[in-house]
């Protein structure tokens, strides 16, 4: 398929393959959740960006790792160890039930057995994985142009992260909330707030300012690049950034810059560096960062 290095990726017209591929890629993370500790932040979970695609890296089972690998080029997850094995399934419209028995039928016979919390977690439909029959979309064309996407936007956040000095995570994929994301922290610890979750707690623990690309869902229903900071200082709302399209959205609370906004830039990449130094300027200003020890 030939494709712009920024091609078209409206939520409306691949909203199920968009479901469906979400809820694929939830049971392979949490194969890794299951089998590796704990790192700062959830680092032991995201998957991350190949040139075909998402994959979790390598997973140690046993006296063997292995890797979960979506090719979005040949539409097929490998599953790959140490020993020189390899499983392919096919990726095209099915079930995530008929997928989930198939993933867990493949590590079988690999000799890697895992259990996994079968309840999607940050999404609409609870229904466990393995009685999921009615998400069954795959359109190869979205997904396609979805890889496209990820890609250009990998390349343009690594620039980014590459301009601070301070802890900062590798830009990586949640297949929670199934965004590309790289965050960068103070140094200093955060106070959580009493309704926060052993995993919100976790996940802010110290002073973050993180940025990424999100296709959308249906609170949002198209895709945009973000960028928040937690805890949000006072006054964070009113804080102009740029470029010119990108706004504060007061129902998700973080700053928004349309993706269509984006490709249709002059430069895609400038127009995606300015809204994150701007929107991390904001915030680290407001939140009152030592700045001359964190950046180059």
């Amino acid at each position: 398929m030939d494709l712009t290095e920024w091609p078209p990726l409206r939520f409306d017209e691949w909203e199920k393959t968009c479901d469906t591929l979400h809820l694929w890629t939830q049971i392979v993370g949490k194969t890794r959740l299951a089998l590796t500790p704990l790192e700062n932040h959830w680092w032991n979970v995201p998957l991350y960006l190949t040139p075909r695609g998402l994959t979790t890296s390598p997973i140690p089972f046993g006296h063997l790792t292995f890797e979960a690998q979506f090719d979005f080029v040949s539409h097929a997850l490998s599953l790959q160890t140490s020993e020189g094995r390899q499983e392919i399934i096919r990726l095209a419209p099915r079930s995530v039930a008929d997928f989930y028995r198939e993933y867990m039928t493949r590590l079988h016979s690999l000799g890697i057995e895992v259990a996994i919390h079968r309840t999607p977690v940050e999404f609409d439909d609870l229904t466990p994985f393995d009685q999921d029959q009615h998400h069954a979309s795959y359109d190869t064309g979205s997904v396609e142009r979805f890889r496209c996407v990820l890609i250009e936007s990998d390349c343009v956040l690594k620039e980014f992260r590459a301009r601070f000095i301070g802890k900062c995570s590798p830009v990586h994929f949640f297949w929670g909330s199934f965004d590309l994301a790289v965050t960068r922290f103070s140094g200093r610890r955060a106070t959580p707030a009493p309704s926060a979750d052993p995993i919100t707690r976790e996940a802010y623990s110290h002073e973050v300012i993180s940025c990424g690309f999100w296709p959308g869902d249906r609170r949002y229903r198209q895709a945009a690049f973000y960028s928040y900071t937690a805890p949000a200082p006072a006054g964070l709302s009113e804080q102009p950034v740029r470029p010119a399209p990108a706004y504060w959205d007061a129902n998700l609370g973080e700053f928004l810059l349309k993706y269509e906004d984006v490709r249709r830039s002059q430069s895609p990449r400038e127009a995606i560096l300015d809204f994150c130094q701007s929107t991390y300027e904001a915030g680290a200003r407001l939140a009152h960062w030592d700045r001359a020890s964190l950046e180059r």
